[in-house]
């Protein structure tokens, strides 16, 4: 068959273009997300039905295109867009973007009488201290509803502050909690509402802080670290301090090879030593235990166990001095976390 012929067949197939095709040839036109957020709206059979239509049109040129779009562009100028629930729709769109809180502080510019944030959308962004105060004698089951709700790390120094009878009963609801009713959110919220009345007032809407602070920088690379954090040093020592300690966790030690590891340990105290593991789980010692040698390692197993009960105060403490002890190593250049200027541990 000749190329003219060619043509003339997809021409032909071009006249009959179905609306499930070119809907088809529309949505691969977009990208991963935006095609994805896309398909999630759809019902199973309109997925299906686009789907076998997506994998069926095989090569799809240029012609295709242009009819698939100029059919969308015709509709779309017979159809509008409606100014129902355009503000709701619009605070929607932008929660998703950047999230409930200053979603609803950009609508409030836009809108004067915009919706304020909700008690539960101003709790996800309170660090563990003002978020404590809020749940202080309350029943296990809307504790547990608000910590599937927070960041993990959060969640788990909320958990932390309550008494140990309370925690064990916490988690056993978040464990086994499956949907939740509206009516449970609703009396959290009620609860947040109150309780935030009466600990925080206006200032419980305060964001930011030096968690923020160092999730941007840890997610800026090297070069901005290097640049902003001695400035910031000159303004502020003690903020700055703060920030460095937000930065650079115990935990980011775990990705240390064992030469470093080595390294690292040759410069921390026995007893520090194990102070700071008895405040992890034993599942995350290994990668200490690995940079010794096993009778070294059982020895420091032993004396674990026979520490017997450490405040986790002391075991924070422990795990700074090891920590700062890293970050000098790893200033001068014996230790490393990463390569390149774009990681930072």
């Amino acid at each position: 068959m000749s190329a003219i012929d060619d043509e003339a067949m997809l021409e032909e197939g071009l006249e009959s273009l179905s609306d499930a095709e070119a809907a088809a040839i529309l949505v691969m036109l977009l990208g991963d997300d935006q095609a994805s957020r896309l398909l999630g709206q759809l019902t199973p059979t309109e997925l299906k039905l686009l789907g076998e239509k997506m994998m069926a049109l095989g090569d799809i040129g240029p012609q295709a295109i242009m009819k698939a779009v100029e059919g969308f562009v015709a509709k779309t100028e017979k159809l509008g867009i409606d100014g129902y629930g355009r503000q709701k729709r619009v605070h929607d769109m932008m929660s998703r973007a950047v999230g409930g809180v200053k979603a609803d502080n950009l609508m409030q510019r836009i809108i004067p009488d915009a919706p304020p944030a909700s008690s539960l959308e101003i709790a996800r962004w309170l660090n563990p201290p003002a978020i404590i105060p809020l749940i202080k004698g309350e029943m296990p089951q809307p504790i547990a509803v608000l910590l599937v709700q927070l960041e993990p790390d959060v969640a788990a120094q909320v958990l932390h502050s309550l008494p140990p009878e309370v925690q064990t009963q916490v988690v056993h609801r978040v464990a086994t909690m499956g949907p939740v009713a509206p009516e449970a959110i609703i009396m959290l919220e009620e609860l947040l509402t109150r309780r935030i009345d009466e600990h925080h007032g206006a200032t419980a809407l305060t964001l930011g802080g030096a968690r923020n602070a160092a999730e941007i920088i840890n997610n800026s690379g090297k070069v901005v670290e290097k640049r902003i954090m001695p400035e910031i040093t000159k303004m502020d020592k003690n903020l700055a301090k703060a920030i460095e300690n937000e930065m650079f966790k115990f935990e980011h030690l775990f990705v240390l090879g064992p030469k470093d590891m080595g390294t690292l340990l040759r410069e921390v105290e026995n007893d520090t030593l194990i102070n700071a593991l008895k405040g992890i789980p034993e599942d995350q010692r290994d990668v200490f235990f690995a940079a010794m040698s096993s009778r070294a390692a059982d020895g420091v197993k032993d004396e674990i166990a026979g520490r017997g009960r450490l405040k986790m105060a002391e075991c924070i403490e422990a795990q700074k001095i090891i920590v700062n002890a890293a970050r000098r190593l790893a200033t001068e250049g014996t230790i490393s976390f990463g390569a390149g200027d774009d990681e930072y541990v």
